[in-house]
């Protein structure tokens, strides 16, 4: 998931960012940041670090399969001739 010590360092830079006129509400804005910050991220379709590489190595075996398989069909029609199927 998110990691939420990203989510608190965003939301205090982002509380840096206000007029010195409101600073004396600035834990208060720093804990709404956090919270819509939070509450925006989970709102989006992400998977965690663990399950993206999970995919990746499926899509990495899925490759070599693939190309294993395109290798053994140009072998097959090169045993065969170039003739083509008549329908």
């Amino acid at each position: 998931m998110i990691d939420l010590n990203h989510i608190d360092d965003l939301a205090r830079r982002l509380s840096t960012l206000v007029p010195p006129g409101l600073r004396e509400s600035r834990e208060e804005l720093q804990q709404n940041f956090k919270s819509v910050l939070q509450s925006g991220l989970a709102k989006l379709d992400l998977v965690t670090r663990e399950e993206f590489e999970v995919q990746r190595a499926v899509l990495l075996r899925t490759r070599e399969k693939l190309d294993e398989l395109q290798r053994t069909v140009a072998e097959l029609e090169a045993q065969g001739g170039s003739a083509t199927p008549r329908h």
